[in-house]
């Protein structure tokens, strides 16, 4: 079985669903502190031809707990935000396509962070026909004190993977050696350069999964996932 491990993003790159395409099972990480200055609450769409943050806002609280016990903030106002979305994008061709799609996930009830992330995905994985099994990482029983390395071998071995693909990102994180030692085969995945038209500019590479949608059918955005990366 192919095992691939990630934090939750929102609306991430299309690196990250090539990474839960290529895979049987996709485990994300909830039971992990948040990361103040990365990219699990935000991300950048495209806007008047420039790379722009937009993001989820948060509950002031402790910087020392976890994603699963952040919550959104009480005046997150997901029009605002939908209406950002949808202005940056108001002359892209698949607008009409995308942008339900978008309502549905600002417009979630959830306010937990991790659970609001979760859906997101799920839902964004059906729109673009990715079917791989989706599990929070909690729900997976391994030794809690474990860190990096040692943690994903553990979860890969607590749920019977054979082989464990990474982003390309973790090349210095991880052994192939220590891998193999316990039964695991170790690769990592590259995505492959994507580039189409944002309305005749300059092409700005890899923003949200919010941008490739706005300007390819869901067709070539599936055809990119299954096939536009590479195993190394």
């Amino acid at each position: 079985m192919d095992l691939a491990i990630m934090q939750p993003y929102f609306f991430p790159y299309i690196g990250y669903f090539q990474l839960i395409g290529a895979v049987d099972l996709f485990i994300v990480y909830d039971n992990i502190k948040y990361t103040k200055k990365g990219w699990i609450n935000r991300n950048r769409l495209l806007s008047n031809g420039q790379a722009a943050v937009f993001s989820l806002p948060l509950k002031r609280d402790s910087d020392y707990l976890d994603v699963c016990d952040r919550e959104l903030a009480q005046d997150f106002d997901p029009a605002k935000l939908l209406n950002q979305i949808a202005g940056a994008y108001r002359h892209a061709p698949y607008l009409p396509q995308t942008l339900p799609l978008i309502d549905r996930i600002v417009h979630q009830k959830e306010r937990n962070l991790f659970r609001f992330l979760h859906g997101s995905i799920v839902m964004t994985c059906d729109h673009l026909g990715v079917t791989t099994a989706i599990r929070p990482s909690s729900e997976v029983s391994i030794d809690d004190r474990l860190k990096s390395q040692d943690k994903v071998i553990a979860l890969a071995q607590a749920v019977g993977a054979t082989r464990y693909i990474n982003a390309i990102g973790g090349t210095e994180l991880y052994s192939k050696d220590e891998f193999r030692a316990k039964g695991i085969e170790l690769r990592f995945l590259k995505p492959l350069p994507f580039e189409y038209s944002q309305l005749d500019r300059e092409f700005v590479p890899w923003l949200s999964i919010i941008d490739i949608m706005m300007f390819n059918s869901v067709d070539t955005i599936r055809r990119q996932i299954a096939s536009g990366y590479e195993l190394i």
